[in-house]
């Protein structure tokens, strides 16, 4: 019976049990006096399926849950030492008389075989949660800005690898190719940056899954490992060897950087791991996808442009300014575990602003380069966007607070931002 009021026969005693329990949602149970001795047996073994059936309910109900005796009212009805079902929250039971009585109960969970489907409503109450959490925490492990800053740069130098009538099929399924496995190499470099760094973490970025604890060790590790693996299967698998060499390049970098063996975990070291992240940045990416890109539709014919030494020099300057701008907001748990960034040895306000001039010298440098251009859309869109965007920077530089890690750390966000912004602004350069 589902979603329907049960009557059940029952003997009054004194010392009937009543169950407080909390929780779940529940339906209303009526017992009352049944003389029929044959309505009685029937609803006797009714009542022994329920107990059968809510025998591995007792572990589902909080350890507060407890019994008490009711002397004073002998019509209130329970079972003794069991639940029928789980109750719900604790809810003001009422004598109607001596024959009848309402409590609340999870009925509606039962059918009328005595089966329950708690178990199934259970795991499935439990399983969409804990789903949604492990894909929340996977979001905060690929390290969402990094992940944009590697889609919108494939794109970008993907596209001007291409000319007018390159576009079609053959383009889209190149670009797809870079992009899947480059997205799951970054999963893997920053996951093990994670991996390495779960104390520094716990201090400057308490958010992230390892430092949380939403995620065991074990498990960074096995989502590293397998997005690196695959990452490196695919490479072998397309057969580009540009794309391939920019995968295994990224990788070896990667470990370089964050690893804690010997001779390795260069992001202690200002002047390796700055080199680490220019030798990813501005010249892997740059070169690696745009000859991928130029095999894809040229075939074995690759060729230089100076919009891509353009590119390649601008986000170098991007690069060293990400590069020393990322450890701004970890002076403190840096410091702590000894972790000698330019940060840490030269002070916060003299490496913040020497990322701001370098990106305001970046800006003069693709102002300039944009006014030689004899397109005249082409100077329209990199000297007029250049400029605002040269203006907005310092502005907003002007407002950070730098004993604010907060402030300090939207900043450093919004770097980012300009540096996807630019790769919108390099196909526009003729």
């Amino acid at each position: 019976m589902r979603g329907v009021q049960h009557q059940v026969s029952l003997l009054a005693s004194p010392d009937v049990q009543i169950v407080n329990s909390a929780g779940l949602t529940a339906r209303c149970f009526q017992a009352r006096w049944r003389p029929c001795v044959r309505r009685c047996k029937r609803d006797a073994k009714r009542i022994a399926r329920l107990h059968q059936s809510y025998a591995t309910a007792q572990a589902a109900v909080p350890a507060g849950i407890h019994h008490q005796t009711s002397t004073q009212d002998p019509g209130l009805i329970c079972l003794r030492h069991r639940a029928l079902g789980v109750l719900s929250q604790p809810s003001k039971t009422t004598c109607r008389g001596s024959a009848s009585v309402s409590v609340r109960c999870s009925a509606s969970a039962v059918d009328r075989f005595g089966r329950s489907s708690d178990a199934s409503s259970d795991t499935l109450q439990r399983g969409v949660p804990a789903v949604l959490s492990n894909l929340h925490a996977l979001y905060q492990f690929s390290r969402p800005h990094t992940m944009l800053g590697t889609f919108i740069s494939i794109c970008s130098v993907s596209l001007l690898a291409m000319g007018p009538g390159d576009f079609g099929s053959q383009a889209a399924i190149g670009l797809l190719q870079a992009l899947i496995p480059a997205l799951l190499m970054n999963i893997c470099i920053v996951g093990m940056n994670q991996i390495f760094d779960v104390d520094i973490d716990k201090v400057n970025k308490p958010y992230l899954p390892l430092a949380s604890g939403d995620w065991s060790l074990n498990t960074g590790i096995s989502v590293a490992v397998g997005t690196g693996l695959v990452a490196v299967l695919l490479g072998l698998y397309i057969g580009s060897p540009p794309l391939l060499a920019t995968l295994v390049g990224s990788l070896l970098l990667g470990i370089a950087y964050s690893v804690d063996l010997p001779f390795l975990r260069w992001k202690k070291y200002p002047v390796l791991a700055m080199g680490c992240i220019l030798c990813v940045r501005a010249i892997m990416v740059q070169l690696g996808f745009y000859f991928h890109m130029q095999q894809v539709l040229h075939g074995s014919r690759v060729m230089l442009t100076w919009p891509l030494v353009f590119a390649m020099c601008f986000m170098l300057v991007f690069s060293i300014v990400i590069a020393l701008f990322k450890d701004i907001p970890d002076v403190k748990g840096d410091s702590q575990a000894d972790v000698q960034t330019l940060s840490v040895k030269l002070g916060v306000k003299r490496v913040f602003w020497a990322c701001i001039m370098l990106l305001e010298l970046a800006y003069a440098g693709a102002i300039g380069l944009g006014a030689l251009s004899q397109v005249w859309w082409s100077k329209l869109v990199t000297v007029g966007v250049h400029l605002a965007l040269g203006v907005f920077l310092l502005k907003q530089a002007q407002q950070v607070d730098l004993q604010d890690t907060k402030s300090i750390t939207s900043c450093y966000m919004l770097v980012w931002k300009l540096f996807y912004s630019e790769y919108l602004l390099i196909p526009f350069f003729r």
